[in-house]
């Protein structure tokens, strides 16, 4: 499995965006962003600093990120729009090249526009005060005073965002964490508002559940399973039921929950008890083969520790023996069949009707 640019930026902006983070500038390839009290803690890794806003009520200051998502791209865009110096002001102009006059920089406004119009077209070079601290008065006699570094909150630092990298996978971590649990209903409208009669929402319990099919090799699958708390009817492909549904987290006005028929409990074994019969089903053929390399394996290990067991040093044929043991553990572990089966996400969604 593997995403793209497009993708990768998708996963941090609706990241950014739901931990309501301020957008600086955005780009299809960028994104310059200042992250809000909540998704500096769970991305900055500051926890002493958040410990002394806590404890003192201060204002907090958030750290500021571009995050690039093709940085090949993006460092040819920036090279290609640095604007030239000539276009700049008289301030900003590039040093002179070597062996030109210097301008004096005490001459008036006068004298800086004429020496704009002193720039020849053939070369379109203007001859500027020098830019360089050396070459001041006050470098020559206190020396040179070197450049702080931008360092705090005021720092903005770029990151590249890629498949794969740390930055990544410490947003999905954080996005994993904070909505594990989710509790919404679906939108109306505006029209439910101004109808005489309230809408009757159906509760229903949706839960993401992740087997994984581990050997020597190893597979993983996500199952979306919905049930309805009024009904018991159970749907396997919930999560297509609801993405094309508006969701808020508070309930609607002119709207009313149903009662409860089945407790949060009962729908959760009704859910495993589906989920453990429809792998029941599926083919095996790779828990066999598995095993049967795990036999080879065993058959080698046996073969190999078979003579170095004779050993008649007691001391040696205890390491020799403590080697072996560990090693066949290490096998069973490596090519022994499992499937394991966790829940990702879940959560209660009122909804019209399905």
């Amino acid at each position: 499995m593997t995403l793209n640019s497009q993708e990768v930026r998708k996963h941090v902006m609706d990241y950014l965006e739901a931990t309501e983070c301020s957008i600086i500038e955005v780009s299809p390839i960028h994104v310059t962003v200042k992250l809000s009290p909540r998704a500096d803690k769970m991305l900055t890794d500051r926890p002493y600093y958040w410990g002394f806003v806590e404890r003192t009520g201060v204002d907090p200051e958030t750290l500021s990120f571009t995050f690039v998502f093709d940085p090949e791209k993006y460092d040819n865009q920036a090279a290609i729009e640095v604007p030239p110096a000539v276009n700049r002001s008289i301030g900003a102009l590039n040093p002179p090249i070597t062996g030109s006059p210097v301008v004096d920089a005490s001459t008036d406004i006068e004298a800086s526009a004429d020496l704009l119009d002193s720039a020849t077209p053939e070369n379109n070079v203007v001859h500027v005060p020098s830019s360089n601290p050396e070459d001041s008065i006050l470098a020559r006699y206190f020396g040179i005073v070197p450049a702080l570094p931008r360092i705090g909150p005021g720092m903005i630092r770029r990151e590249d965002i890629i498949y794969g990298s740390k930055r990544l996978q410490q947003i999905w971590s954080a996005a994993q964490d904070e909505g594990k649990c989710l509790y919404l209903f679906e939108d109306p409208g505006s029209r439910q508002r101004n109808t005489l009669f309230s809408a009757a929402y159906e509760p229903w319990l949706g839960v993401c559940y992740k087997v994984e099919m581990s050997c020597d090799l190893k597979r993983e699958e996500l199952h979306y399973l919905g049930i309805s708390l009024t009904k018991g009817t159970i749907i396997d492909d919930f999560n297509a039921k609801i993405a094309s549904l508006e969701m808020i987290p508070r309930l609607p006005e002119n709207v009313h929950i149903q009662p409860y028929e089945l407790t949060v409990t009962v729908a959760t074994d009704l859910l495993e008890a589906h989920l453990t019969s429809h792998l029941a089903e599926l083919d095996y053929t790779w828990a066999e083969q598995a095993r049967e390399r795990l036999r080879i394996e065993l058959a080698i290990i046996d073969i190999y520790y078979g003579e170095l067991l004779k050993e008649p040093d007691e001391e040696k044929r205890l390491g020799t023996q403590e080697q072996y043991n560990r090693r066949r553990q290490e096998t069973i572990w490596q090519y022994e069949p499992q499937i394991a089966v966790s829940a990702i996400t879940y959560g209660l969604f009122h909804l019209r009707s399905l």
